[in-house]
């Protein structure tokens, strides 16, 4: 189990994305007991507000192995308001599942996701979740995903010859060695896939536990795998708080990190920071383990870090990610009666670390 990826589950909001996370993690046996979004015991929305509102606010992380691929899937919210937690997962994962309605096709916030990953290039497969509900059908799903995403969108549901004659019109690799023998290889549908040439539709039911083996067959036989690196490299794409430590999640992207590393990098005010890593957590769901040492491939949390930030490149990641979603509301907080202006500013600081979209600033109000 040496091959690592990291996948990202994106979809407009009540497309199932959360229950095809949880239908993953337990075809793949992560996870024994198969919760519900409805019945508020999901795997993945562990979070009080999330349960009481039945959707993902947080991005959350799962590890399960499948295929011999050992997988680290981030689940995004899928909710308009949610976005720029969902754009600062996109800047670590290596795939990304986009999950489309079977009764409603492809929606405003699945073309504005779908920008996303073009913008940031990333490999791309489709499931196409409530095929039991009534409405549901694929010709009407793939005429939908096909002229918001174009040809390069295949069902690979159909039967194998169909399949490869409409591989074969994605590439002119995959064009000339259909013709000269009667099939297409993996490596050749793999390339296709990194270059996003080709996205693969699959198609399922995640409450009914139906096609989801054959989503994770697709996606652990196909997915592209970035080349190794000696050297160490990771990419913040969060920051969090738990019980008062400050958390910078990362994916490790070169190399290797270790308890007792010393970790040099610039912060946002262009200063040199040189901190030592004091632990390292692992997380699925809303449980941790504690790493000595984490690899290429890998995601997980640094206790500690003083002035990380989210879109910051460590070690031979030396560019930082701007994100491209902007805010388009501006509030006003009134502190309530005793609280001090600049306690509630801190508190505010706070916010402004975990979602980088939010700008906070100070303002007295006139005499």
């Amino acid at each position: 189990m040496n091959k690592k990826a990291v996948i990202g589950i994106l979809a407009h909001v009540d497309s199932g994305k959360t229950t095809l996370s949880e239908a993953m993690l337990y075809k793949s046996g992560a996870i024994r007991k198969l919760g519900r979004v409805d019945h508020k015991d999901a795997f993945l929305d562990n979070n009080a507000i999330e349960r009481d509102r039945g959707i993902t606010i947080f991005s959350k992380q799962a590890v399960f192995d499948y295929g011999g691929v050992s997988f680290t899937l981030l689940d995004t919210p899928g909710h308009v308001d949610f976005s720029g937690e969902t754009e600062r997962t996109l800047q670590v994962i290596d795939a990304a599942i986009l999950v489309v309605s079977g009764t409603d096709g492809v929606q405003s916030h699945t073309k504005t996701l779908a920008r996303l990953l073009d913008r940031y290039d990333i490999p791309t497969f489709i499931f196409v979740n409530k095929m039991d509900m009534e409405g549901a059908r694929k010709d009407f799903v793939m005429n939908s995903i096909t002229a918001a995403l174009g040809d390069r969108c295949v069902s690979f549901a159909q039967p194998a010859e169909d399949k490869a004659e409409a591989l074969s019109l994605c590439t002119e690799e995959m064009m000339e060695e259909y013709l000269e023998k009667g099939e297409i290889s993996d490596s050749n549908i793999i390339s296709a896939i990194a270059e996003r040439r080709l996205i693969p539709v699959c198609f399922g039911s995640a409450l009914r536990l139906e096609g989801i083996e054959a989503m994770l067959d697709c996606i652990s036989r196909y997915i592209p795998l970035p080349e190794e690196k000696a050297e160490f490299g990771a990419k913040v794409y969060k920051i969090s708080e738990d019980g008062g430590a400050r958390l910078t999640h990362m994916k490790i992207t070169g190399g290797t990190l270790s308890v007792r590393d010393s970790l040099t990098y610039i912060d946002r005010s262009g200063e040199e920071v040189a901190e030592k890593v004091g632990r390292i957590r692992v997380y699925s769901g809303e449980k941790a383990r504690n790493a000595e040492t984490v690899t290429q491939g890998e995601v997980c949390a640094v206790p500690g870090l003083t002035a990380t930030f989210a879109g910051q490149g460590l070690g031979c990641e030396t560019t930082d990610t701007e994100q491209l979603l902007e805010p388009v509301l501006t509030y006003r907080v009134i502190a309530p009666r005793g609280v001090d202006d600049h306690t509630l500013l801190g508190r505010l600081r706070i916010l402004e670390d975990e979602d980088p979209t939010m700008k906070s600033e100070l303002q007295r109000a006139s005499p």
